[in-house]
């Protein structure tokens, strides 16, 4: 599967055509009459001489993989809780990388800009040229103790997110990825040396719904299985958007799904608000979240949260021990209020808590 490279907008595609490196040989194989298979995403794009995969950021010349290195198309310093991780070192700073490029094409994209530059005229930013020296002493001097790849997919850039993440994790860095988990075993092997933590947007249980956002759910539920069995730290996250993911049997069949691979998983569920072409739904009420949440709490996960509504959905921003109940982090949106765990353990009953703790 493959795209011609004409299909890229013009101008931006002979910018960023220019910031490239060779893909690594862990993501890409040599076929004959010089096409290439791509094990970047789940797309595995075969893709012929010329053409670019359909993310349309990776191509081929000559019968070799060009991938993107040495810029960002977006650049920001946050909460982790704003990803969100919960169980990753909560209150700390993040700072957060992206580039351009997609392998879906989601009508409610909130990233579009960076995410669809390659597909849609109205989008697009210029990229900036940066080394991963520069950017791991521009979160040295934010305060930040993590970075993360996100804003595009960056499983389609992982070449350049792996150059950052080691630079970064010679420093005392964590790293990690916020993505639509649509991977494969090569990448998510390629990537296990050098990530800590990996965030997946699980964006339906029906794979018609999945179909028309451009993937396949199977592929998702099988990243979200491999990457806990890989043992990173992983968190999950459900945009509620009315009429298209928030029936009951979705969501009873998503929370099945995850307490089956772990009941200690934290599932996000979280809040749509009408952006980019997806206009026609209603922005989620606080009583679906509620809802949502205590299906996963019904299936047995422990750690399940409301989001994108700060203040509107009861104490379902908190993080609570799954034994004996004690409140342990407080939060409003992406602020912690109160820390009380003690080296990851409930100061109460003692219980160990599953994440990344300080």
């Amino acid at each position: 599967m493959s795209t011609q490279m004409k299909s890229a907008s013009p101008a931006l595609a002979e910018v960023i055509d220019q910031m490239v490196g060779e893909g690594s040989p862990e993501l890409y194989e040599k076929k004959e009459q010089d096409k290439v298979r791509c094990y970047a995403c789940g797309h595995r794009c075969l893709i012929f001489d010329g053409q670019r995969g359909v993310c349309k950021v990776r191509y081929n010349r000559g019968g070799r993989l060009y991938v993107p290195h040495g810029y960002v198309g977006a650049l920001q310093c946050d909460p982790v809780e704003k990803k969100p991780f919960f169980h990753v070192r909560p209150g700390s700073n993040i700072l957060t990388f992206g580039m351009l490029g997609c392998d879906y094409h989601c009508a409610y994209c909130q990233n579009w800009i960076t995410s669809q530059s390659l597909r849609d005229a109205t989008a697009g930013v210029e990229p900036m040229s940066v080394t991963a020296g520069e950017l791991v002493s521009t979160a040295r001097r934010r305060g930040s103790q993590m970075l993360a790849s996100s804003y595009n997919e960056p499983l389609i850039t992982s070449e350049w997110a792996v150059e950052i993440f080691d630079e970064a994790r010679k420093e005392g860095f964590l790293t990690g990825y916020i993505s639509n988990g649509n991977g494969t075993p090569e990448v998510l092997r390629y990537l296990r040396p050098h990530i800590d933590f990996y965030k997946v947007d699980l964006k339906s249980m029906s794979d018609a719904n999945y179909r028309r956002l451009g993937g396949k759910l199977e592929t998702v539920l099988e990243t979200i299985a491999g990457l806990h069995d890989l043992g990173l730290w992983v968190e999950i996250v459900t945009l509620l958007i009315p009429g298209f993911n928030d029936s009951e049997d979705e969501l009873r069949a998503a929370a099945k799904f995850l307490a089956g691979i772990s009941s200690a998983l934290p599932w996000h569920v979280t809040a749509f608000h009408k952006d980019y072409r997806m206009t026609d739904p209603e922005n989620t009420t606080p009583a679906l979240l509620m809802r949502a949440a205590q299906i996963g709490r019904d299936a047995g996960l422990q750690f399940v949260y409301a989001g994108n509504l700060p203040g509107r959905v009861g104490n379902l921003e908190n993080t609570y021990c799954p034994n004996c109940a004690e409140l342990l982090i407080e939060r409003y949106g992406f602020r912690v209020l109160k820390h009380r765990l003690k080296d990851g353990n409930c100061p109460k009953c003692g219980t160990k808590i599953p994440g990344i703790w300080d």
